[in-house]
């Protein structure tokens, strides 16, 4: 997550607290081996779930300028959630997007 290493501050996550607000507490990160790849503390009400969605708002300063495929960390989908609700793909990254960076 670029923008939370380039610009160094903490994105908020629908659902989400401030640690201790909550009963369950997380320190979040990523999963390339930059240093300090951590997202911040947050707490939640409910235990997390392996696999469960978590919405990050105010993203995208530096993902989507400062694209990279290092480590082999996929980029990120873009999309938007409409005023109904509605979660619309705008786009995707696949290997072929990878490989035309080559």
């Amino acid at each position: 997550m670029p923008d939370v290493l380039e610009m160094p501050y903490r994105p908020e996550i629908l659902t989400a607290a401030e640690p201790g607000v909550n009963q369950y507490t997380y320190r979040l990160g990523g999963v390339s081996c930059l240093a300090k790849d951590v997202i911040g503390d947050y707490s939640f009400s409910a235990p997390l779930r392996l696999g469960q969605k978590l919405v990050f708002t105010d993203m995208a300063h530096y993902t989507m300028v400062k694209t990279t495929f290092f480590n082999g960390v996929q980029l990120p989908n873009i999309g938007l959630i409409t005023q109904d609700k509605k979660f619309k793909l705008i786009k995707s990254f696949s290997y072929e997007d990878f490989k035309g960076k080559l």
